[in-house]
């Protein structure tokens, strides 16, 4: 079965979010695109928790979302209960979010790291699965703070 990525971003970052996009589908994944598509102002939160809802109710297996700095849209990804997401500007993080902390979200400053830089983050995102074992019980004390 092919795994879902849901992608979505600001206005400050279409044009990366289509070049991820394109690079994710090519990697044999299904893409849903649910970013904006014009230039227009728009505000991250919103498009940071549309994408973490389908993450966290299983529509998307995973979730890649950008924006400017990709902080602000991580922090809104990160409100939503189940999510773990975290911003990456290194393919080590990007990795290791996967293997230790058993993220299902990656964000991505597009006014941080250019377009190869970004595909690289997505491929050490997406082909690290996660180790379990002692990062599982870290991962489960994550999931406890929600309440």
């Amino acid at each position: 079965m092919t795994k879902t990525i849901v992608l979505s971003s600001d206005h400050a970052a279409i044009d990366l979010r289509q070049a991820v996009a394109k690079h994710i589908k090519a990697k044999g994944y299904t893409v849903d695109d649910i970013g904006p598509v014009t230039p227009e102002s728009t505000h991250y939160p919103k498009h940071g928790e549309a994408a973490a809802r389908k993450v966290a109710s299983g529509e998307a297996d995973l979730g890649v979302i950008l924006c400017g700095t990709g902080q602000g849209i991580m922090m809104a990804a990160n409100k939503v209960n189940g999510i773990r997401c975290g911003c990456c500007t290194d393919e080590f993080s990007a990795s290791m979010i996967r293997a230790h902390n058993n993220a299902n979200m990656l964000s991505i400053g597009a006014r941080v790291v250019g377009e190869g830089l970004a595909l690289a983050l997505v491929d050490a995102f997406l082909d690290t699965e996660f180790e379990g074992g002692r990062h599982g019980t870290r991962a489960d004390m994550i999931d406890a703070i929600e309440g």
